[in-house]
């Protein structure tokens, strides 16, 4: 363990609340728990169809607006006088006006043909540059004013993307997933350490890729990939990127959607359940607008003590934990020890002989100060040891700090 690192339990569902308006358009047939009139607005209009539009595009990938010159990019496009998609093309309308996408001495419209890929993938924009991902590079597009209104340059070439919604920034970094490993992009392009990265990619159904998607969560400082596992057609899995820390962690959970805080004091998203949640808001799980127990752990990976020469007998801990936040009368949580004789052995079973493997933290004050359980009395043996601290109650949050741990030399063995 490394000393000082603290360790959250957190609650990743959160609170369901239904969308309910007044409908304009044809109404859509729906069937699940959501509440509220779903609809298609008929203000949408063609571009083509205002007022002195011209050679605005009518196929392309996808649409941006520029935040500090507004100008709409059109990428993935159709070119001036054709109606044949060129998946490297870009094209951007004059500045502040929407409709005039022709080329002029009089205006700032304009286009840009990448080199690099076969197909645009996707772009973000950046504080003072557009990025722009191909299937194989990365460009960024920055205003140069007329004549020549947008300049490209590549920041990066042979890496990879796996979907259009995989990119997120935070702090003035870009983050991306590829298809074997994360990226990240902060002026420079790198490789992003990422200690799971074959867990992730094992188990990563690459035939459902296009659903891959990315949001933030600034409040802990993280970056969440969700993704579909092996065997499934949706989204069931996810990789959370600590940013500050340098850390990764990952779980299960089904979300369509996301949008971090903003205007929201929590992070939204959308589920299976037909529903929108709060995230990272409340103690339990409350999806289905029953709430549920959260069944929250964190489980380290393997460690020595006495850098495995000898077997380790471990007699006692002290726990490092605080139950701040929660509102069940005497929260708790359960910390399991797993020894192993060997990195190579796999777990020792049974964990524990003659004794215990494992102990219950109970919160059982909190007025002047917050107590609880003083020791966990267990007796495990082994050369490398993993740790598990776990709940499943209502009402309870758990924050954990460094332990430590009774520990005597029990004999060195070949094996």
């Amino acid at each position: 363990m490394t000393a000082g690192v603290t360790y959250y339990a957190r609650n990743v569902t959160a609170t369901q609340f239904n969308v309910s308006a007044t409908p304009t358009g044809a109404l859509i047939t729906t069937s699940g728990t959501q509440s509220g009139a779903q609809a298609i607005s008929v203000r949408g209009v063609p571009l083509t169809s205002l007022y002195g539009a011209s050679d605005v595009p009518v196929i392309q990938n996808f649409l941006m607006v520029s935040d500090i010159y507004r100008f709409v990019f059109a990428f993935g496009c159709n070119d001036y006088g054709s109606t044949d998609q060129n998946p490297l093309l870009i094209r951007w309308s004059d500045q502040e006006d929407v409709t005039n996408w022709t080329p002029a001495a009089t205006n700032q419209a304009g286009s840009l043909l990448l080199s690099r890929g076969s197909k645009i993938v996707t772009a973000t924009q950046t504080r003072q540059e557009i990025l722009v991902f191909t299937d194989t590079s990365v460009y960024a597009l920055q205003y140069l004013g007329p004549p020549y209104v947008w300049g490209s340059q590549i920041m990066g070439a042979n890496i990879s993307i796996v979907s259009q919604n995989c990119v997120s920034q935070a702090a003035d970094v870009v983050y991306w997933m590829g298809y074997d490993k994360f990226y990240k992009y902060d002026g420079r392009t790198q490789t992003l350490r990422c200690d799971i990265k074959q867990y992730i990619f094992d188990d990563l159904n690459f035939d459902q890729l296009d659903q891959v998607f990315s949001g933030t969560v600034e409040r802990f400082n993280e970056i969440w990939w969700f993704y579909p596992s092996v065997g499934s057609t949706v989204v069931n899995k996810y990789a959370v990127y600590n940013y500050l820390e340098d850390i990764w962690y990952y779980g299960t959970m089904g979300r369509t959607a996301w949008i971090d805080t903003g205007v929201l004091t929590s992070p939204l998203a959308a589920t299976y359940h037909n529903n929108l949640t709060y995230q990272e808001y409340g103690l339990d799980d409350n999806e289905t607008g029953t709430a549920q127990p959260l069944n929250a752990y964190i489980t380290s990976s393997e460690f020595d003590l006495d850098d495995g020469h000898n077997f380790v007998f471990v007699r006692r801990i002290i726990p490092d934990l605080t139950f701040r936040g929660s509102t069940a009368e005497n929260p708790s949580a359960t910390l399991s020890v797993i020894p192993l004789n060997n990195s190579g052995s796999g777990y020792t079973n049974p964990p524990s002989v003659g004794g215990v493997d494992n102990g219950l933290v109970t919160r059982s004050a909190v007025l002047p100060i917050e107590a609880y359980t003083q020791y966990l009395y267990i007796r495990v043996r082994g050369r490398q040891f993993a740790f598990k601290m776990e709940s499943n109650q209502l009402g309870v949050a758990w924050q954990m700090g460094a332990m430590r741990w009774e520990c005597q030399p029990d004999g060195r063995r070949a094996s």
